[in-house]
């Protein structure tokens, strides 16, 4: 049985409670948090020791074009009720909504990761996993420009790569992953990836019945799973274009942009060659 994770953005509360759980449950270290500046994000992105990563998604009201969902906060809203105690009576109207979204290894059907890996450190194991085993990295780091997604890092002591393992060892045990059973909406779904698909088509097409005519699947192979990737186990249910989220919304295998140099370059060979093979017959 294949399985992953179904994440849907519009329930998820940004309570950072995967975060913590991933973080206990591997027991990965901290990663020296420093306040960013950017909203109340601070681990900034996914790396070899934080493999969940809450985003903070700040829309400004003149570009909230969606209406609100129980996942966003009104910042127009939440102000009001301190607008007095601002500094100067500080402008409140310009500001929008918050979007959370828990991000993660996307576990990709063809993994351009596990494809540029030297060693074999990377396999799909038997839950249809893209898993890394740590005692074959050699810390090469070829992985890394391969993923599209930026999810892979190497850690500073030893130079391995790390991701998440879809909690393998809880899987093994019949346990759902840390994250997936600390999140208190349900935003993070764990299960077999065909039901996973059901579910988010029946998501979808629940929010587009309420008037959320812009709900739609990431990670599928049309989007967000494109260029020969073949789709993603980690699946999202989106109200934003990708980049919002900052998601690539057409992806790509490493491969497929060789491919276009290596077809113009035969081709501009031969063509020379015609030219040299006329020029030395006359």
């Amino acid at each position: 049985m294949a399985t992953g994770f179904l994440t849907d953005t519009t329930v998820c509360i940004g309570c950072k409670a995967c975060e913590v759980a991933c973080k206990q449950w591997n027991q990965l270290p901290a990663d020296g948090y420093e306040f960013t500046g950017d909203s109340y994000d601070n681990t900034k992105q996914l790396s070899g020791s934080t493999w969940r990563h809450v985003a903070f998604i700040e829309k400004p009201k003149d570009e909230n074009r969606h209406r609100k969902l129980s996942g966003d906060i009104d910042l127009v809203a939440l102000a009001e009720g301190v607008k007095d105690q601002l500094p100067g009576g500080a402008e409140i109207d310009g500001l929008g909504r918050w979007t959370f979204m828990s991000d993660v290894c996307k576990h990709c059907v063809e993994a351009p990761c596990q494809q540029a890996c030297p060693t074999g450190a990377i396999i799909r194991n038997e839950f249809d996993n893209v898993y890394i085993q740590p005692d074959v990295c050699n810390g090469c780091g070829y992985c890394v420009p391969a993923c599209p997604y930026g999810v892979i890092t190497q850690v500073p002591h030893d130079g391995r790569a790390f991701k998440c393992t879809l909690c393998y060892d809880r899987q093994i045990d019949g346990l759902e992953p840390a994250c997936a059973k600390a999140c208190p909406t349900n935003s993070i779904m764990f299960g077999d990836v065909e039901d996973l698909k059901v579910l988010a088509e029946q998501r979808v097409q629940e929010l587009q019945d309420k008037g959320y005519t812009q709900a739609y699947v990431w990670g599928t192979p049309e989007i967000g799973g494109t260029g020969g990737i073949n789709g993603n186990h980690s699946k999202f249910i989106l109200m934003d274009e990708p980049e919002t989220y900052n998601l690539p919304k057409h992806p790509y295998l490493p491969q497929e942009k060789v491919k276009g140099g290596v077809i113009a370059g035969t081709i501009a060979a031969g063509i020379l060659g015609a030219v040299v093979a006329l020029a030395f017959r006359d």
